[in-house]
């Protein structure tokens, strides 16, 4: 387990959040005029690096707002978050969690 800072909710146990996949996937502007191949990248194909992850995040045990987390999958650390509709922090400007027995 580790800790989630919601940014409404503050700190709280990872178990009360829900975890919605990659953040800042855009759907596209004409869906109809895809071929199935481009339409099934879009819907099934998903970064997935060792490192820093920008992901969604619902709390749902709170106040069942998304946000978005940028999230170290090694350690699972949770390197920054930050609402909807806000640019993700650029890595050399992400202010770290801090620390509590994650």
């Amino acid at each position: 387990m580790f800790l989630i800072e919601c940014p409404w909710c503050g700190r709280r146990d990872q178990g009360e959040f829900s975890c919605g996949g990659e953040a800042h996937i855009v759907r596209p502007a004409s869906p109809d005029d895809l071929d199935d191949e481009s339409w099934a990248d879009y819907l099934f194909n998903r970064k997935n690096p060792k490192g820093v992850h920008l992901e969604q995040w619902v709390h749902i045990q709170g106040c069942g707002r998304w946000f978005n987390a940028a999230r170290n999958t090694v350690s699972n650390k949770i390197v920054s978050v930050y609402k909807v509709g806000e640019e993700p922090p650029h890595p050399e400007k992400r202010k770290p969690v801090p620390e509590s027995g994650q």
